[in-house]
């Protein structure tokens, strides 16, 4: 079950950005290409995991919207049975501790790392390219598993110093840009002139990355599928061994 966030539906790719796909659209492709199935939930527009509310103080409502996430994916995952991804982390790490051991809900990071990197035939790129791990990857521990997704895409992968938080802060990027722009201030001067695009896993803090490197920032899920292709069919003995 894929649920893309909030953020994922309505802030598309950067001015001028060559890749014009919509980050669901390319979720969906690295899914199918691994021989999954991809349902979505039909009430999506009504859904959210909370995180805008919380980070407002608004925890009655952050929760409430939760809840209402929470029912709906119980549904279509028929009570947990098929595993559940979100798309942006810090939507994953709201949720996945609200339903704790409830609902098995998965981070991106994690799920490409783990059930769909084996899955896939890739075929690393040549460019070297930036990496920037979102507070909420680097809480849920999920650092290495995203390096993980952009070592097999890429023999270079740099994840610039001192930047442990980009400065977006949700939505104060928008509202607080001094925020931002003071966060990364080093960044373009630290990436140099070989590195022409960077990935991460939440699309406000790609925004603001974007705009302050002179970079288009993406999630790690375009890379992905750049670089990918299915595998040939499955040997008798894999189909036993996944049962699939």
């Amino acid at each position: 079950v894929y649920a893309p966030s909030c953020a994922a539906r309505t802030m598309g790719p950067a001015v001028n950005d060559p890749d014009r796909r919509p980050l669901p659209e390319v979720v969906c492709s690295v899914l199918e290409k691994a021989g999954y199935q991809v349902i979505v939930p039909q009430e999506l527009k009504e859904l959210c995991c909370g995180q805008p509310f919380e980070s407002k103080g608004l925890s009655d409502l952050a929760d409430r919207k939760a809840a209402e996430m929470e029912a709906a994916l119980r549904t279509v995952s028929l009570d947990g049975t098929y595993p559940i991804l979100l798309d942006t982390s810090p939507c994953a790490f709201r949720l996945g501790n609200f339903v704790k051991d409830r609902l098995p809900v998965h981070d991106l990071a994690s799920f490409l790392a783990e059930h769909v990197l084996s899955r896939l035939k890739v075929t690393q790129c040549r460019e070297p390219v930036a990496l920037h791990v979102t507070c909420s990857t680097r809480k849920m521990g999920l650092e290495a598993k995203l390096r993980t997704i952009a070592e097999a895409c890429t023999s270079e992968v740099v994840i610039p110093d001192g930047m442990a938080c980009c400065g977006f802060a949700g939505d104060k990027g928008f509202t607080t840009p001094e925020l931002n722009e003071s966060a990364l201030a080093q960044l373009k001067p630290t990436l140099g002139g070989k590195i022409r695009e960077g990935y991460s896993t939440s699309r406000t803090c790609e925004i603001g990355l974007s705009f302050h490197s002179g970079r288009y920032y993406r999630s790690i899920a375009y890379l992905l599928d750049r670089c990918s292709e299915p595998r040939e069919p499955l040997s008798e003995r894999e189909r036993d061994e996944r049962g699939t």
